[in-house]
């Protein structure tokens, strides 16, 4: 297995490499922008640029190498996560005229949906992993839950229109206060 390095470059992306087995450098630079950097260079201690090599690809273009390269392992280990029985990880993205915009996150168990979790909300080019309850969320973030697909489709209900059930009204069942 090869170990690949992780650093966030603020304002840019994410650069991931590795080290070859010939000793050689292979990174990529994953931009906030959808584009990507393919660099190689050798892992020279006098910072020679002789030996460097940057390509920028587009998006497509990183895709179309990635699969060229073995990515289709990558792809179908994500799938196979989403095929786990009873799992159902999805987005939601927050229109204007959605009930949760404007609102705090709060807890799905609240609304009478528990056994569901909000992963993270995506706002812009950043990540609130585990936001608290009281969150707010605001038009154009992404919600990312996980649950099983009844309480994920529960909850998409609940964001677009406040609905604690499907069909349901925004009061939820008895005790559950509305949000």
């Amino acid at each position: 297995m090869v170990d690949v390095r992780r650093v966030k470059l603020p304002g840019v992306g994410v650069l991931h490499t590795f080290i070859t087995a010939d000793g050689g450098k292979v990174g990529v630079i994953a931009h906030r922008s959808g584009h990507s950097d393919l660099i190689t260079f050798a892992d020279d201690e006098d910072g020679s640029d002789a030996s460097k090599v940057s390509l920028r690809l587009s998006e497509d273009e990183a895709h179309t190498l990635a699969e060229l390269l073995g990515g289709t392992q990558i792809t179908e280990s994500l799938t196979a996560l989403d095929q786990i029985p009873g799992l159902s990880i999805d987005w939601f993205t927050v229109d204007y005229d959605d009930h949760i915009a404007g609102q705090p996150l709060g807890d799905p168990a609240d609304r009478g949906i528990v056994g569901l979790t909000v992963v993270a909300v995506v706002r812009g080019e950043s990540a609130n992993p585990a936001p608290s309850v009281d969150f707010r969320v605001f038009p154009g973030d992404t919600l990312v839950v996980a649950g099983s697909p009844e309480k994920v489709a529960k909850a998409f209900a609940f964001f677009r229109t406040g609905a604690s059930r499907l069909g349901g009204s925004a009061d939820g069942p008895p005790g559950v206060r509305p949000a």
